[in-house]
C-alpha cells in the first residue's frame, strides 16, 4: 500500500473547543493535521480550561480565542456538538470567522459547527452541508444546502456528521493544496 502523507509543516490551524463539543469532530481532524506536520492551536472561551465533549472526552484549551487573529493561521476547524450554539453568540468569534472569510482562508465546519459561520454571516451564497438539524438555518442564512458527505466551495469545507470525517479531511487537504 502506498500512502503519501501530506507535509503541512508550513501550516497552522485553529480549532475551537467549548463545553459539550463533538469529540470525534475535534480530535480526528486535530490528530490528522498534527500527523501531517501542521501546527495546531486549540482555543476556547478561556485558556487552560478542560472542556468535556458530548461523549465525555476531555480537551484542554491552549488559548482563549479572544485576541486571536486569522493572520496567524491557515484555517479554522469548527467541530459540532452543542458547543457551537453557545460559542456563536460571542461577537469575538463572529469577528474571527469573518477575518478568515475576508482573507479567503480555510473555514471547515462539521455537523452543528455550521452554526458559527451562520452567525458570523459568511455563508451567504456558499454551497454547504451540515447536520440535517441545521439545514433550515443554513438555507435561511443564504447558503445552498447539499446533502453530501463533504461540500467544498472555494475556501469553505463542510460535512454532516462524524461518519463523514474521512471525506471532511479530504476536503480540508484539497483546500490547503495537500490533496
Amino acid at each position: 500500500m502506498n500512502f503519501t502523507q501530506p507535509n503541512l509543516s508550513d501550516h497552522r490551524f485553529l480549532f475551537l473547543v467549548g463545553d459539550i463539543y463533538e469529540d470525534l469532530e475535534l480530535w480526528y481532524p486535530l490528530l490528522r493535521l498534527q500527523e501531517a506536520g501542521a501546527d495546531t492551536l486549540v482555543a476556547g472561551p478561556e485558556s487552560d480550561i478542560t472542556y468535556r465533549g458530548k461523549n465525555g472526552y476531555p480537551c484542554s484549551s491552549e488559548a482563549a480565542y479572544h485576541g486571536l487573529s486569522a493572520d496567524n493561521f491557515s484555517g479554522i476547524i469548527i467541530p459540532g456538538g452543542f458547543m457551537p450554539d453557545k460559542v456563536r453568540r460571542d461577537p469575538v468569534i463572529k469577528e474571527l470567522v469573518q477575518q478568515f472569510a475576508k482573507q479567503e482562508k480555510l473555514i471547515a465546519a462539521i455537523c452543528h459547527g455550521g452554526w458559527i459561520p451562520i452567525s458570523a454571516g459568511v455563508y451567504t451564497g456558499v454551497r454547504v452541508t451540515g447536520s440535517p438539524g441545521i439545514q433550515d438555518d443554513l438555507v435561511n442564512a443564504g447558503a445552498e444546502f447539499l446533502d453530501e458527505p463533504v461540500v467544498v466551495d472555494r475556501h469553505y469545507v463542510s460535512s454532516r456528521r462524524p461518519s463523514d470525517l474521512p471525506d471532511f479531511m479530504k476536503g480540508i487537504f484539497e483546500v490547503i493544496g495537500a490533496a
